[in-house]
């Protein structure tokens, strides 16, 4: 789904951990034409077999950038509305109108985002997906999966067939 050449939306996972999620996204990225951010530092290696077997043979059809820090992001991503997903926010991810090059901002499991992140003036709107009470979260790779898709189904999905 992409715009111009440009990437739909940008997904920036925060210090990942689990490299099966972030394989995950790599091959979501791929499919859906969005741009994956990954701000070190990382609980694995690029290399890592988990996180191949989980991307499948979707690596080099991705468009992935891994960023030193949060300051190389902030400079990358420039100014456009970053959306911070957490399971402590008020508003649902479908209360919002996207737009084209929108952000969505993932923390990682199992801690999700710091108040610190959650703060950082780059964040326009802190979001979450409705779950059933009394549960801690939605697997990261599958909110991704689901606020990415929100995103195209507003814009309807350009480039899709």
């Amino acid at each position: 789904m992409l715009i111009n050449d440009e990437p739909l939306v940008h997904l920036v996972y925060w210090e990942p951990r689990i490299p099966q999620n972030t394989g995950a996204a790599i091959r979501l990225a791929a499919v859906s034409g969005a741009h994956l951010h990954l701000v070190e530092p990382l609980g694995f290696e690029l290399d890592d077999t988990r996180l191949r077997r989980a991307g499948l043979d979707y690596h080099d059809l991705a468009l992935v950038t891994v960023h030193a820090d949060h300051d190389q992001l902030w400079q990358t991503l420039g100014e456009r509305r970053v959306f911070a997903f957490t399971a402590h926010a008020q508003r649902w991810h479908t209360d919002v109108t996207y737009q084209h090059g929108d952000v969505l901002l993932f923390g990682p499991e199992p801690t999700g985002l710091s108040p610190e992140v959650l703060a950082d003036s780059h964040v326009h709107d802190q979001l979450r997906i409705p779950m059933i009470p009394g549960r801690r979260s939605l697997n990261l790779s599958n909110a991704t999966a689901v606020a990415t898709y929100e995103v195209g189904r507003q814009l309807g999905f350009p480039g899709a067939n």
